[in-house]
């Protein structure tokens, strides 16, 4: 694409020619049967100002860095149609009813050389969702979706992306940990792109109010438009199509537990029929091989959302999309095919994973038991995953003395056992692992929160140095970069362990 400019765009009207809207206009906070979107304008900001942008996915677009007033919210050209998106969702397991984009209004749909994007601005003002919010975002929370969306992308885990941030010059009030203490906070705007926004709730809302016409019509819209190789016309479409979205969320789910990401709030709601990650909000990477570790407060007694159930949540997600299509089902009891599916699906795509993890040329069943002694080992001691995986990728003895730097406290390590499980994996390997195949499946460096959480710190100081830095880095997460080795390739600090923000996050993060 040539075009340098949002006036030049090829806007496309699909979602909004296709569904049935909102016949009021506005944000007022309401109860909008029978529709998948209204029309709301964003909220004009005070004094916009640019402080991050992707160069690639403006590239994309055909953009040039820029356009404040328009990625702000407060300003739009021809061809634009602004509207939020209705869904419902299951939160932490219960139906929570009318849910919505409650803070995120899409500008609209453009067309690129790489097919339709959905443009969204995420804290641009309140919609009809807002509920009793405002519909704001904050800096924090806005720096830690735009950096971590371009890093999953350059890990190669399916993701949204971002385009820019930027800050709004009003301060938003926000209660960072909800124990009572709110206080003002720098606003932002990040504009996100995606094929689509779709979530599972988006079907859900209209199969728990008895709306089959909508559910028909928005599923006929989104296979139309996003699955062009399927169709829905019996049960056999459906099921086949049904399927899809079960394997683009497993894979997405096992790209997840290979990195040591953890979502942090899988509520349904929070799931693309995409199989993308959306809406990164108390995410994080696992510091030390903790499966039952959740960055999530909200979640923090009950772990619902921890590392070790990501794929299990999945499930029951997919689950409930299943129900939320079964009205359209001429037989319903056909859709445990589909849960059958994701299992395979997962269970494939995870054996995979490890296999790249652990440099093997595939997968046995023999090698359940090294795996279990290794997963078993990690948690033993204080032992960073992201740290071990990489040192393991270059280690030239079956030694544990080469992996020291991922343990925490070297003096607590069971060296015996560890020098036996990488003696057991070494004569597995014939002493020549796949490493090519390992330094791709084990980065050397991700976005951890105390990362992240430098950048947010800087940027609230009006230095958006670091935040440009982390960006760069994270565009090679797989390449050595030794520049960099000193200040990012390392475990986490002993300020971060207990810091708000590093190992604690709300749904307000």
């Amino acid at each position: 694409m040539s075009t340098a400019s949002f006036e030049s765009l090829h806007w496309s009207r699909r979602f909004l020619d296709e569904t049935p809207g909102d016949q009021e206009v506005g944000g007022r906070p309401r109860q909008v049967p029978k529709v998948c979107w209204s029309r709301v304008a964003p909220a004009p900001a005070p004094h916009p100002t640019l402080r991050l942008w992707s160069l690639e996915m403006g590239q994309a677009l055909g953009l040039e860095a820029g356009h404040e007033d328009i990625l702000s919210g407060s300003d739009r050209v021809k061809g634009m149609d602004s509207y939020a998106q209705r869904y419902g969702g299951h939160q932490f397991g219960h139906w929570a009813g009318q849910l919505g984009d409650g803070r995120a209004i899409t500008l609209g749909e453009v067309k690129t050389d790489r097919g339709i994007l959905e443009l969204q601005l995420k804290g641009a003002g309140a919609t009809p969702y807002s509920r009793t919010a405002d519909g704001k975002a904050v800096l924090r929370s806005s720096i830690r979706e735009f950096l971590c969306s371009e890093a999953m992308h350059h890990l190669g885990v399916p993701t949204t992306r971002a385009l820019s941030l930027v800050t709004t010059g009003e301060a938003v009030v926000r209660d960072v940990l909800y124990n009572g203490h709110p206080a003002p906070e720098p606003g932002a705007v990040v504009c996100r792109v995606a094929p689509s926004f779709l979530r599972f709730g988006s079907f859900q809302i209209h199969a728990a109010t008895g709306d089959r016409e909508t559910l028909a019509t928005l599923v006929k819209h989104t296979v139309k438009h996003h699955f062009p190789d399927h169709q829905v016309k019996d049960d056999d479409g459906r099921i086949a199509w049904l399927e899809r979205i079960a394997e683009d969320t497993a894979v997405m789910i096992a790209h997840w537990n290979r990195v040591g990401f953890v979502h942090g709030v899988m509520n349904t709601d929070n799931m693309s029929i995409h199989g993308l990650t959306i809406d990164y909000g108390p995410y994080g990477w696992l510091e030390d091989y903790n499966p039952n570790w959740t960055p999530n407060t909200t979640d923090a007694s009950r772990r619902r959302y921890r590392y070790g159930q990501q794929a299990h949540i999945g499930a029951w997600n997919i689950a409930r999309l299943l129900e939320s299509i079964g009205p359209l089902m001429e037989d319903p009891e056909r859709l445990h095919e589909v849960l059958d599916s994701y299992y395979a699906a997962y269970e494939k795509h995870n054996i995979s994973m490890w296999a790249g993890k652990l440099g093997l040329d595939e997968f046995n069943e023999s090698d359940a038991p090294l795996l279990e002694d290794l997963i078993a080992l990690l948690q033993k001691v204080e032992t960073d995953m992201t740290i071990f995986f990489r040192l393991l990728s270059s280690i030239q003895e079956p030694k544990v003395e080469h992996l020291q730097p991922a343990f925490y406290d070297v003096s607590q390590c069971p060296e015996d056992e560890w020098n036996g499980w990488l003696m057991r994996w070494w004569q597995r390997v014939d002493g020549e692992p796949k490493r090519d195949a390992m330094r791709l499946a084990n980065p050397k460096y991700v976005l951890r929160n105390w990362m992240a959480q430098l950048a947010i710190e800087a940027a609230e100081n009006d230095d958006y140095s670091v935040a440009e830095d982390l960006y760069e880095l994270l565009k090679q997460p797989y390449g050595e970069q030794p520049e960099f080795e000193d200040e990012w390739f390392k475990r986490r600090p002993e300020w971060a362990k207990n810091k708000v923000g590093c190992s604690m996050l709300s749904c307000s993060s």
